[in-house]
């Protein structure tokens, strides 16, 4: 069963490249702030390359603008998160996370079955919004579409927080 708006983001590491491979937790990603996190199937696939986070690059004044942290998901390993975000010139405060073993994605009920395409477990295609950790907000698509997790939408449901 998937996470529900009202509930906490279960505890997890995420890693992400710095000054080599960092660990990144929940706690660290949500205590005391708000934060959106979205998710993608995979780096370098064709919608999450030239939709999904190109919308969320677009957008970052306005995140700034309304004090919400920033962080794009995808089950794959922190070197291809950050030659992903580089090749997409992603400025440095849109956190690229990787769930190399899908242990967020597990925690929030959000895997998707890749192994037709290849892909192996994955992590659906989702955006959500949280305060001091509490979800707020969530958009998960149905399978291959790309309708509700978009940067717009998200702007929209959350408003000014």
């Amino acid at each position: 069963m998937s996470i529900r708006v009202g509930e906490r983001i279960p505890r997890a590491s995420l890693t992400r490249l710095g000054d080599g491979v960092e660990t990144v937790t929940t706690d660290t990603l949500f205590r005391g702030r708000h934060t959106l996190l979205f998710a993608v199937p995979g780096a370098f696939t064709p919608t999450c390359s030239e939709k999904h986070l190109p919308g969320y690059v677009a957008h970052m004044p306005d995140f700034r603008k309304l004090g919400i942290a920033v962080a794009c998901m995808a089950v794959n390993d922190a070197y291809v998160m950050a030659a992903w975000g580089a090749s997409q010139q992603v400025p440095d405060d849109l956190l690229m996370l990787a769930d190399g073993n899908a242990e967020l994605t597990r925690a929030l009920g959000l895997e998707l079955d890749g192994s037709g395409y290849g892909m192996g477990l994955r992590c659906r295609r989702f955006a959500l919004y949280a305060e001091d950790g509490v979800i707020r907000v969530l958009n998960v698509e149905a399978p291959g579409e790309f309708r509700v997790s978009n940067a717009e939408t998200m702007l929209e449901a959350i408003g000014t927080p």
